[in-house]
Formats: C-alpha cells, structure tokens, sequence
C-alpha cells in the first residue's frame, strides 16, 4: 500500500515540485499552501507522514506540527526550512519532529529522510503490536512477567493479573467445572 504524504508549503513552486518529486517515487501525495488548509485536510484524511515548512503566514510548521500530533500522535512529521536555526530545530524535535531538513534539500538526502521516518514509524506501530501480546507457556499455562527492573519470571495467571491490575483474586468454581467437580466426588463414593 502507498504511503500517504502531505506537503505543507506557502511557496507554491516549492509544494509542486516536491509534490510531483514524491509521487514519482511512488507515494501517495496532498498538497496544502498553509497551516490552516493542512489542518483542515488532516482533521478528514489519514496521513503517514507530514513535511512542513517552519516559517509560513497563519500557523507555521511548529504550530501544524503540535496539531498534528493531537490529532494522530503517531504521524511522522518532518519539518522542511530555509532557516537553519538551531533553536527551531531543537524545539522541533522536542515536539515530536522526525527530522528537521534544510531547504534547499537533495532529493536523495530527502528519500533517505523519508524513508528512515517511515521505517521509524511502521517500526513503533509494530512494538505497540508485540507489547499488547502476553506471552503464556503453551503447557502450564504461567504468563511471562517483566517488572519495572526488567527481571523477567513466569507467574499462574491469576498472580499474574494481581501483580499487573492490583487487583485480588478469588478462587471458585464456574458452574460447569462445579459440575465436573461434584460428578468426580460421586464416582469417588461411589469407589469406597
């Protein structure tokens, strides 16, 4: 599936270009000529990744940024300046930023850029996957337990859950293992 790019960029020679430059490359592309028209098309369409300029007319690129990240907290958001000022930068990448560029900017160095974000980015979304995952062993059935020290060690499920929740387990039986319980202690009797 392409990936899904949107250019925000005042100077229209700057957005066209860069625009026809990614789709050659194979990505799906949307232009918008400010921050505001970027906001507006985020807020109805799903974007891997945002470049932005820093220094635009109404919401610049730090602002588009800060939006962006509200609205979809994994979005890879690279900034694209002519104003090489460490303190932007810096703040950039306080913010959430994947990468800060300068303009003018080589395309290889660009599609490099690019990719290393969206590598980044499918590779967080794929750690979100395995951290949702409980490893139990296929035979005792005892969950893998990481405390905050990183010592590992395997737990009954139900230590488990108290460790992990806080909660207090209670030991019962649900009415079909009552069942099977009652029908062993007959053919028991039975066997005296």
């Amino acid at each position: 599936m392409k990936k899904k790019i949107l250019i925000v960029d005042d100077e229209e020679l700057i957005l066209n270009s860069l625009g026809l430059e990614l789709e050659g490359e194979g990505y799906e592309v949307s232009l918008a000529a400010d921050g505001e028209e970027a906001i507006a098309i985020l807020r109805e369409n799903y974007f891997d990744l945002i470049i932005t300029d820093l220094m635009m007319e109404g919401l610049n690129g730090l602002e588009v940024l800060k939006v962006a990240k509200q609205i979809d907290p994994e979005i890879a958001v690279v900034i694209l300046t002519g104003y090489g000022e460490v303190a932007s930068a810096i703040e950039a990448l306080r913010l959430g930023a994947a990468d800060y560029l300068l303009k003018p900017c080589d395309c290889k160095e660009l599609h490099l850029r690019l990719a290393n974000s969206l590598e980044q980015q499918d590779l967080a979304k794929k750690i979100k996957i395995y951290e949702r995952i409980l490893p139990v062993c296929g035979e005792c059935k005892k969950a893998l337990h990481e405390d905050a020290g990183g010592m590992t060690e395997w737990l009954a499920l139900d230590q488990f859950i108290s460790r992990k929740t806080g909660l207090g387990i209670s030991h019962g039986y649900c009415p079909a293992c009552f069942k099977d319980a009652m029908a062993e202690i007959a053919v028991t009797r039975k066997k005296k």
